[in-house]
């Protein structure tokens, strides 16, 4: 079996320039929710799907969702959000289980920072693509199926967009 990708790395690939551009159009709450709420119906069913009692991925989400309600403050959201990326660094036997969990985590840590919402392309459409077609297939292929969902999280994106946000984000992705 190659060795799995942790996640996408082609910052030049039309379908992440295009989500890109949308992302700065748009304020840190609106790309949180997005994440989030993507993570929660397309990714986290990916990580239950191996772990099913492990909550970790679902606490995190749960702390986003606090934190943008005002019910915690940061520090309690990041410890959650912390507490699945070690799920993810204990998920290494399973690529399409780990890039769920890394994606879960970045997209709970939009609250802190808005560029993390990026972690839902790079990691998110990755752990789509190992679960529908495993890891051992051309990376092409791969690819191919990541670009189609990074598709449906930009239509995503689009639907939930305030159409000229007062407030874009700043965002320096020289990450």
């Amino acid at each position: 079996m190659p060795k799995a990708r942790k996640m996408l790395s082609d910052w030049n690939a039309p379908y992440i320039q295009s989500l890109m551009k949308l992302i700065e159009t748009q304020s840190k709450s609106t790309l949180a929710i997005w994440a989030v709420g993507y993570s929660e119906r397309f990714i986290l069913p990916l990580w239950r799907k191996h772990y099913p009692g492990d909550l970790r991925p679902q606490s995190a989400l749960n702390a986003a969702r606090e934190w943008l309600s005002g019910t915690i403050k940061l520090p309690q959201a990041k410890s959650a959000i912390l507490e699945c990326h070690a799920a993810a660094r204990e998920a290494d036997g399973i690529p399409s289980a780990q890039a769920a969990a890394r994606t879960i985590g970045q997209s709970a840590s939009t609250i802190h920072s808005a560029q993390h919402c990026i972690g839902l392309a790079f990691y998110g459409a990755l752990a789509v693509a190992y679960n529908r077609l495993g890891t051992d297939v051309p990376w092409g292929q791969i690819e191919q199926c990541a670009a189609e969902e990074c598709g449906r999280m930009e239509a995503a994106l689009r639907a939930a967009a305030v159409e000229n946000e007062p407030n874009p984000a700043k965002i320096d992705w020289k990450c």
